[in-house]
């Protein structure tokens, strides 16, 4: 079983200098009560539990985030987020560099980075000249406070699977870590490797493996769960 990966040593530091959201996703800076609050959740198993998966837009997290969106607003708020993205990396998008899509089932978005441009060969330093993209990413999450944000990486065929496994795994943390480097909220990251088990193209070919080898940006929105109603008891009214 796969774990994420967090950078549990930046943690403190990340938190206290973070930034929170108000309704309109505009950052501001967290206050007294919001550092207590995720400085707390760092340093018990409530941090655990932020970072599953399973367990995202629950406990901390909707409280670091000052609550979760609901209803048509999930909506809203995240075709501003992926018109805002797009307006940022325009010119890597109309170079070839990134794809940003939108799923329709959940207003999550997508977006893909080629690792060509990202990392040399076999190498999971992200390149300098790659830097001022993430900062520009970075930038439009620290705007959007109210996602999630899961980075997987993923490599060709060539190679052996534990090999492409890693390479994978150390490419999705280098950029993860550069996330965390510009403020984006530890709590709201997590990343994976998949190797060369999820291709998009066929490996056969060199113009698939370049497909395959690639970063996604997974954005998900945090919406607030409903509250529980209790069921009514038959044949009792109130006072």
């Amino acid at each position: 079983m796969r774990r994420p990966f967090i950078v549990i040593p930046l943690i403190s530091s990340l938190l206290i200098a973070g930034c929170a959201t108000n309704d309109l996703g505009d950052p501001r800076e967290l206050n007294k009560t919001e550092q207590g609050a995720l400085i707390g959740a760092a340093g018990g198993a409530v941090l655990g539990a932020v970072i599953n998966k399973k367990n995202r837009g629950k406990g901390a997290l909707i409280g670091a985030i000052g609550g979760g969106l609901a209803g048509r607003a999930v909506g809203h708020y995240m075709d501003k987020q992926q018109k805002d993205l797009e307006l940022q990396l325009q010119p890597e998008i109309q170079r070839g560099e990134i794809t940003l899509d939108k799923r329709a089932a959940d207003n999550a978005l997508l977006v893909r980075m080629t690792s060509s441009t990202g990392f040399d060969n076999l190498s999971a330093v992200l390149k300098p000249g790659y830097l001022a993209t993430l900062d520009k990413i970075s930038r439009v999450l620290n705007q959007y406070g109210k996602t999630t944000v899961t980075v997987i990486g993923h490599t060709d065929s060539l190679g052996t699977h534990a090999d492409n496994q890693a390479l994978s795994e150390q490419r999705a943390r280098a950029v993860l870590d550069h996330f965390a480097s510009q403020k984006v909220n530890a709590l709201r990251l997590d990343a994976y490797g998949r190797g060369e088990t999820e291709p998009r193209a066929d490996n056969a070919t060199e113009a698939g493996r370049q497909l395959n080898r690639r970063v996604e940006l997974w954005v998900v929105p945090v919406v607030e769960e409903k509250p529980a109603t209790s069921p009514s008891t038959p044949g009792v009214t109130g006072a």
